[in-house]
């Protein structure tokens, strides 16, 4: 069965029963969504998503879907890479998801965000990609154990990096529960 683009990332379907079981008083966050296949598979599942991208044409068409299918979102059109803004100031969530998106000057951004006993769900390319093509600027790739070292201190719930199948890619893949 071939992964299709518009299909939720399989770390999100197999793990969904982690975010169901958050208290949700913040909701969730798909940061970088693009065109929201993830916070769409979790908007479907009756979790409360806030879809934030730089995209204003695919924040306007997420709108229309979850108003289409009669689901509940949050549409925010956003620039997490403008110099001195600080767009997660002051924001909290039960959980970020953040997927084939690296902005280095932000993690620490994301990770205050996150509300404490709150979950971070990050999967990204990592240096390795190169091998496999695009992206291939070391500015979007993670460092070998980069993404790990980030949330050090966390509890780990998953962790994997490596190669990936369907499509064939070099990933580093985290789930992480925020100390209370």
């Amino acid at each position: 069965m071939s992964h299709s683009s518009t299909s939720a990332s399989p770390l999100l379907i197999s793990n969904l029963q982690l975010l169901k079981d958050l208290q949700a008083d913040y909701g969730v966050l798909d940061l970088a969504c693009g065109m929201g296949r993830n916070g769409l598979f979790l908007a479907s599942h009756n979790v409360s998503v806030t879809f934030a991208d730089n995209n204003e044409a695919a924040i306007q068409t997420l709108a229309a879907v979850l108003e289409n299918k009669g689901l509940t979102g949050e549409c925010w059109v956003v620039d997490f890479e403008e110099e001195e803004s600080y767009p997660l100031q002051h924001k909290q969530f039960d959980a970020v998801i953040v997927f084939n998106y690296l902005h280095r000057p932000l993690l620490d951004s994301i990770k205050q965000s996150i509300r404490p006993g709150g979950l971070i769900f990050y999967e990204t390319f990592t240096i390795k990609q190169r091998e496999f093509g695009r992206p291939n600027n070391p500015d979007f790739l993670l460092q070998p154990g980069e993404l790990l070292n980030t949330f050090d201190g966390w509890e780990i719930i998953h962790s994997f990096e490596g190669q990936a199948t369907d499509p064939q890619r070099a990933i580093a893949s985290l789930i992480a529960r925020r100390p209370e």
